[in-house]
C-alpha cells in the first residue's frame, strides 16, 4: 500500500488521539546516525530500519527516541511513524538539542522536520537555544535512556559514534545498520 506523507500525517493525528497512555513497564529504543546517508544505501535503509524496529518491538520496546536531525534521525522517525500505524502502543519521542535546530536547514528539510514534529508523541528540548554542549547532551540522553540503540555509523569521529561509545560504556544493546548496508552493495 502506498501512503503519501499527507496521509501519514493525518493517520498520525488520528492515531495519537486513540492511543492510551499507560504506566506499564516497557523498554526504550534510541536511534543515532549520520546526517548524510550514502546514496547506495537510500533504497535499502527503510526496509532495514523497519526490520530493526520490529526486532526492538519484539524485545519489549514501546518507546522510540530519535534525535531529530536530518539524515538517519529523520529516516528512523519516519519508519517509527509507519510502524506505529499498526502498533498503536508505540510512542515516538524526539530528543532535540535546541528549539531552533532547523534554522539553517533548507525549506524541504524544515518541511520534513515539521512533519516529524507533528507526528511525535512528545518532544523534549535539551536547551532553549543552541549552546556548545546541547548536541552532546542530547546524545548522552539518547544513550542513557536506551535499552537498545540502533545506529548508522561509519566512522569513529562523529557525534553518532560518540553516542555509540556512551551506550557501549553503559552496557546497552547496540546494532549498527551501516555494515549490513555496505556489505549488500553491488
Amino acid at each position: 500500500m502506498y501512503i503519501t506523507r499527507d496521509k501519514i500525517y493525518i493517520i498520525c493525528k488520528i492515531a495519537a488521539g486513540s492511543r492510551m497512555e499507560t504506566q506499564m513497564e516497557y523498554r526504550v529504543c534510541s536511534f543515532t546516525g549520520h546526517r548524510q546517508i550514502k546514496k547506495e544505501h537510500e533504497e535499502a535503509l527503510p526496509e532495514l530500519l523497519g526490520r530493526a524496529i520490529e526486532y526492538a518491538y519484539s524485545k519489549g520496546c514501546r518507546m522510540f527516541l530519535a534525535g531529530g536531525a536530518i539524515g538517519f534521525d529523520t529516516a528512523a522517525a519516519r519508519e517509527v511513524i509507519r510502524f506505529r500505524i499498526s502498533k498503536p502502543d508505540v510512542r515516538l519521542v524526539l530528543i532535540l538539542p535546541c528549539i531552533d535546530q532547523s534554522r539553517c536547514w533548507s525549506a524541504v528539510q524544515r518541511d520534513a522536520y515539521n512533519h516529524t514534529l507533528g507526528c511525535a508523541d512528545e518532544v523534549v528540548y535539551i536547551s532553549d537555544e543552541y549552546t556548545d554542549g546541547c548536541i552532546k547532551e542530547r546524545n548522552r540522553k539518547l544513550a542513557h535512556d536506551a535499552d537498545i540503540l540502533i545506529s548508522y555509523v561509519s566512522r569513529t569521529n562523529s557525534g553518532s559514534a560518540q553516542t555509540v561509545r556512551m551506550a557501549r560504556e553503559l552496557g546497552k544493546e547496540i546494532y549498527n545498520l551501516y555494515p549490513s548496508l555496505d556489505k549488500n552493495k553491488n
